[in-house]
């Protein structure tokens, strides 16, 4: 019942918000959402005194999820799977070069870089972060989160090929992302670990190779079984199985769960769609995987808003936090502009191009996720703190910008720019 009542009071405060948002404040819904979440928060943080009983109460509602589970075990297998449903696999297959690159050397290029520079930052700034909890910020946030990339991309108008680039990186970079951050940390909390070159390649293999295998097979093997059947009712359940067992398989496997649903989204949507639906089956799945995305959506920005009442004295890590936002952004160009300076991509790049994809790699609920998951210790409130500025800059002033961004750069940069 406890775990009804939870859920009953985040579906109707979340369409409350979205209701509020499209009335009145006419923002990406995600966005919107997230924004009335955390004036809420703030409106609950200085009513705290007036009436201690409310917020008392809706600290232990937020308090009582685990976040990292919540949203890494099981709402970013519905999300991604969502998105990826939705991939034009020809589209992805041309942009599989910038792709491949951005979402494995520029996700350990900015790790690595964001935590030399903020270990030399806090130094001078006599913050007491070990280099180690540096490169553990430096690997959490590299990733551009792909729930907050996907759904804000829509909503600007950038070039089909651009938009390929930034979102097929944010699908395809959490398993190296999350397999980096999860040797970083075991280091951290136990250094006497095997971090050999070798045992780390193997485990990044087996979790992105694996994941990408898994989820191939899965995606394969349920379009055959549509097209026996051709029913809509049908199909919609094995596209649940596929990620709800899915997601069990993977983690039996030890293998990465969210490269097992992007693989099965983007087979389950373009060979499935293409060979074993019918226009009705296909225009009943695709409806129902753009209402669980945006419900869930919904949810995940809440989740977001409210995590502010959950960081106790946000405000005395501001200047670090505004430190950082700069620093994740000067490392995001880094990890972008070094590749296609090295790299022969059969596309050059444009600037126009790398600032464009340097404002779109948006951060969201992935890095609070993973932040929130170290362990408690004297280095866990400054990490989440600065984590969270990070975030809701890159989802509130990135993601409100990105649209007016690509239009003010990309009419001067031409055809080669765009593509």
């Amino acid at each position: 019942m406890e775990l009804y009542y939870s859920f009953s009071v985040l579906i109707v405060l979340a369409s409350f918000f979205a209701y509020l948002n499209i009335r009145f404040l006419k923002l990406p819904a995600t966005i919107g959402i997230m924004i009335i979440a955390m004036i809420s928060s703030i409106l609950l943080v200085i009513t705290g005194n007036i009436f201690p009983e409310t917020f008392t109460n809706f600290s232990k509602l937020f308090s009582e999820f685990d976040f990292t589970e919540v949203l890494m075990g099981a709402m970013l297998n519905f999300l991604l799977f969502a998105g990826a449903i939705h991939v034009n696999l020809k589209d992805l297959r041309e942009q599989r070069g910038p792709v491949m690159v951005f979402s494995t050397i520029s996700v350990l290029i900015s790790a690595l870089a964001i935590g030399l520079i903020l270990d030399f930052v806090t130094d001078l700034l006599h913050i007491d972060l070990p280099f180690i909890y540096c490169l553990l910020f430096g690997a959490l946030i590299s990733p551009t989160d792909p729930i907050a990339v996907l759904s804000i991309l829509k909503n600007a108008k950038v070039p089909k090929s651009l938009e390929t680039k930034i979102a097929g990186e944010s699908l395809f970079n959490d398993g190296v992302a999350v397999v980096v951050f999860a040797v970083i940390l075991k280091l951290a909390q136990d250094p006497a670990s095997d971090f050999s070159l070798p045992h780390v390649s193997w485990l990044l293999i087996r979790e992105a190779l694996g994941g990408f295998l898994l989820g191939t097979f899965l995606g394969i093997q349920s379009s055959k079984a549509m097209r026996k059947v051709d029913d809509y009712k049908v199909s919609v359940l094995i596209t649940l199985s596929v990620v709800m067992g899915g997601y069990l398989i993977a983690q039996a496997m030890h293998i990465s769960g969210p490269l097992t649903m992007v693989a099965a989204g983007i087979i389950i949507g373009n060979y499935g769609k293409k060979t074993a639906m019918s226009a009705t089956t296909k225009d009943y799945l695709n409806k129902f995987w753009e209402l669980i995305d945006e419900i869930l959506n919904a949810i995940l920005f809440l989740f977001i808003g409210f995590e502010l009442l959950l960081i106790p004295n946000i405000l005395s890590f501001w200047s670090i936090g505004l430190i950082c936002i700069f620093i994740v952004l000067l490392c995001r160009f880094i990890s972008i502009w070094i590749p296609t300076k090295i790299i022969p991509f059969k596309k050059k790049f444009e600037s126009s191009t790398i600032k464009i994809m340097v404002w779109g790699g948006l951060r969201g609920g992935v890095s609070i996720a993973l932040a929130l998951s170290i362990a408690e210790g004297p280095h866990k409130k400054i990490i989440v703190a600065i984590t969270y500025f990070v975030v809701v800059f890159s989802i509130i002033v990135q993601g409100l910008t990105i649209g007016k961004l690509a239009n003010r750069l990309l009419p001067k940069a031409k055809s080669a720019s765009i593509e």
